[in-house]
C-alpha cells in the first residue's frame, strides 16, 4: 500500500470557491492528479470551482459522461452505458494510483451525498488509500440564501431526489416536518405536482445555484419549468421564516472573481510577495491569489494599505526600518498555523523582504516553518518599460542607502560598476534625511562617463503622481530626486531618441563602436 498514491475525494462546496475548506484546497495545490467529471459539453463546474488553487504542471483527468439525459444505443441501456463508464474511469484513476500518484477526484457540494465520487470510491477503495474530505452541501448553502433555518427542535430534516415519481414525492412530503428537493431541471413540472398534491407549495422556496453570483431564490410555485438547471433545490422550512426571504426576479450580475491564492499547509506558512511597483495592474495573479487566501498581511505600513481589506483577515502594519522584527513576527504567527503574506513593492527579492524572511527562518526556531518567495514586477523593470529599454544589455542593481552597509562600500560598488561600462538602476537614492549621496554618484560615475550620458528619473511610476524624464549625467540635478524616484544611469551604448509619441532611450545589444568612442570622449573630458 504504501508504494501506491492515495485517493482523495474533494468535496468543494456549492459553487462559491471561498468556500472550498482549507484542507481541500491544500490537497487540490498537492495533488499530482486533478480529476473531475462533466457533462459531453466539457464544461466542468467542480473544475472551475477549483481552479484558483490548483497548480501550473499538474496532471488532469476529464471524466466525460457518455450520457446524462439522452437517449443511448448501448446494449445495456442508460444504466449499462454509466455503469461501463464508471468502470473505465476506475481504470484511469487506478494506473495513476498504482504508479504512486495522488488523485483528487473533485465533487461540488460534498462526495458522498448525491455525488458522482461514491462510484469511484466503491472501486478503488479497497485496493488503495481513500480519503473522503467533506463539503458544505447545496442543502446547507440554499438555507443560508433564504436566511432561515430548515429544522428546530424536533423537527426531522428529509432529503428528496426529484427523480422519484411524483405520486411518492407528494406522499414523503405530506410527512416530511421539512424537505429538500434535489436533482431538479427535467423533473422540476413532477416536483411542483408533488409540492401542491402534499399541500406544501405555498411553503416552498426554490434555490439556483446557491452561494455564487448567479444565485436565484423564488417561491417554488412562481419558477418557470423551462428555466431549472439540474444545480438547483426546492426546500420546504419547517419553522415559519424569521427573516423575510430575499427573492430574485432576474439573473444577477456575473460572479466576482475572488481568485483565492494557492492553500498553504496545516502548520502555516510565510509567503513574502511582491506588489509591483504600483500600479495593480502589476500585480500578479499568483500574488493577488496568496493575498486572498491570507490569514495575516504583514508588512511596512504604504504596501499594507496597498492590499484590498478583506473580512476576518489580520493585518499587522510596522515602520520600513524593521525588517528583521517583522520577518520574525510573520514566522511566529505561521508556526502557529497562520498563512501568512509578507508583502513588499516591486519583487520581493530585490532590496525587499524576501532577504530578511529567508535569513530569519534559518534559525532552529523556525526550522519547520514553510516559506515560498512569489516574485513581482521590479520598479527597474517598470521604468524602462516607460522610457523604452535602457537596461536592454547588461545592467546592475544597486541601492544608494547607507543604512544597512557603509557609503565607502556602496562607492566602491559605484566606481566598479561604472568602470565596467554597464547600465545601472539606482534604488533608495534619496529621503528626508539623506540628501549627499545623489551628488557623491554623480561625481563617481563622471569619472568613467561621458557628461551626456543618459539618465532616466522615473517617480511613483504606476502610481497617482508618476512622472518619467531624461536628463544627462551632468545635468542631474540632486534636489529633483527623492525616496520615491529610480534612477536608470545609462552605459555608453545607451542613446535618446526622440520620436512623434515622446522620448525613447534604449541600450543597445551591440558592443563595439560606440564603447570606443564614448572612452575617447571621458579622456578628452578629463
Amino acid at each position: 500500500m504504501s508504494a501506491t498514491g492515495k485517493l482523495w475525494g474533494v468535496g468543494l462546496g456549492p459553487g462559491d470557491p471561498e468556500l472550498v475548506t482549507v484542507k481541500a484546497a491544500r490537497i487540490i495545490e498537492s495533488a499530482d492528479v486533478i480529476a473531475f467529471h462533466s457533462a459531453r459539453h466539457g464544461r466542468s463546474i467542480s473544475r472551475s470551482i477549483a481552479a484558483p488553487y490548483m497548480r501550473p504542471g499538474q496532471l488532469e483527468e476529464h471524466l466525460v459522461y457518455p450520457v446524462t439525459t439522452e437517449t443511448t444505443d448501448h446494449p445495456g441501456g442508460y444504466q449499462g452505458a454509466i455503469d461501463e463508464f464508471y468502470e473505465r474511469a476506475a481504470d484511469l484513476l487506478a494506473a495513476h494510483l498504482a504508479a504512486g500518484r495522488t488523485v483528487a477526484l473533485l465533487a461540488a457540494g460534498d462526495p458522498l451525498f448525491y455525488s458522482s465520487y461514491m462510484h469511484m470510491h466503491r472501486r478503488l477503495a479497497d485496493r488503495f488509500p481513500a480519503e473522503i474530505i467533506p463539503g458544505i452541501t447545496s442543502v446547507s448553502a440554499a438555507s443560508a440564501a433564504l436566511g432561515t433555518p430548515l429544522v428546530e427542535g424536533e423537527q426531522v430534516l428529509t432529503v428528496l431526489p426529484g427523480t422519484m415519481p411524483p405520486d411518492q414525492l407528494a406522499e414523503r412530503l405530506a410527512d416530511a416536518d421539512a424537505a429538500a428537493i434535489m436533482k431538479l431541471g427535467r423533473t422540476y413540472p413532477g416536483v411542483r405536482q408533488a409540492l401542491s398534491k402534499a399541500g406544501r407549495l405555498d411553503d416552498a422556496y426554490y434555490v439556483e445555484r446557491a452561494s455564487t453570483g448567479r444565485q436565484r431564490i423564488l417561491r417554488a410555485a412562481d419558477v418557470s419549468d423551462a428555466d431549472v438547471p439540474y444545480f438547483a433545490i426546492t426546500v420546504v422550512p419547517g419553522p415559519a421564516p424569521t427573516t423575510e426571504i430575499p427573492f430574485t426576479t432576474a439573473e444577477p450580475a456575473a460572479a466576482q472573481d475572488v481568485s483565492p491564492a494557492s492553500p498553504v499547509p496545516e502548520v502555516g506558512e510565510v509567503v513574502v510577495v511582491g506588489l509591483g511597483p504600483g500600479s495593480a495592474q502589476w500585480t500578479t495573479p499568483e500574488v493577488t491569489r496568496a493575498l486572498a487566501a491570507a490569514t495575516d498581511i504583514v508588512g511596512y505600513t504604504t504596501y499594507v494599505n496597498r492590499v484590498p481589506v478583506r473580512p476576518g483577515q489580520r493585518r499587522h502594519l510596522s515602520d520600513n526600518r524593521v525588517e528583521s522584527e517583522r520577518a520574525a513576527m510573520a514566522l511566529d504567527l505561521a508556526k502557529s498555523g497562520a498563512r501568512v503574506v509578507v508583502v513588499s513593492s516591486g519583487d520581493p527579492g530585490v532590496f525587499a523582504m524576501a532577504a530578511a524572511v529567508v535569513e530569519e527562518s534559518a534559525d532552529p526556531q523556525w526550522r519547520d516553518v514553510p516559506v515560498r518567495v512569489l516574485p513581482g514586477v521590479t520598479a527597474a523593470s517598470a521604468v524602462a518599460a516607460r522610457i523604452g529599454a535602457p537596461l536592454g544589455h547588461d545592467f546592475a542593481m544597486i541601492s544608494l542607502s547607507d543604512r544597512l552597509k557603509p557609503w565607502e562600500t556602496v562607492a566602491q560598488r559605484i566606481s566598479a560598476i561604472a568602470a565596467a561600462d554597464m547600465a545601472i538602476a539606482i534604488y533608495n537614492p534619496a529621503s528626508t534625511q539623506r540628501r549627499w549621496q545623489v551628488g557623491a554618484l554623480r561625481e563617481l560615475v563622471l569619472e568613467h562617463r561621458g557628461p551626456d550620458t543618459p539618465v532616466v528619473l522615473g517617480r511613483d511610476v504606476g502610481g497617482p503622481t508618476e512622472s518619467v524624464r531624461v536628463t544627462t549625467l551632468a545635468e542631474l540635478n540632486p534636489d529633483e530626486v527623492d525616496m520615491r524616484t529610480l534612477l536608470i544611469i545609462g552605459a555608453s551604448t545607451t542613446a535618446t531618441v526622440e520620436t512623434p509619441y515622446g522620448t525613447r532611450v534604449f541600450t543597445s545589444r551591440r558592443y563595439g563602436q560606440a564603447v570606443r568612442d564614448n572612452s575617447a570622449s571621458v579622456a578628452a573630458d578629463r
